[in-house]
């Protein structure tokens, strides 16, 4: 991980309403998408966030494990 890199974890929320999106990189450590599609969302979110950096999203499932990882290349525009 380079010191421009963002990393995010995108975790099932325990009361199964929604995603948390978690990093440091956030203004305030977490976001919470309710909606029915809040994974995508949260994704879409992150690379955005992330547009002037790298940036790893990772996306765990109830048990703790990842089940996808998207890397996102900083856009130079």
């Amino acid at each position: 991980m380079t010191s421009s890199q963002h990393v995010y974890e995108v975790r099932p929320r325990k009361d199964h309403r929604g995603v948390d999106l978690i990093s440091d990189a956030l203004p305030f450590g977490k976001l919470w998408y309710g909606e029915p599609d809040a994974t995508s969302n949260v994704i879409r979110y992150a690379k955005f966030y992330s547009r002037s950096h790298d940036a790893v999203i990772r996306v765990y499932d109830e048990a703790g494990n990842v089940i996808e990882t998207h890397e996102h290349v900083r856009e130079f525009k």
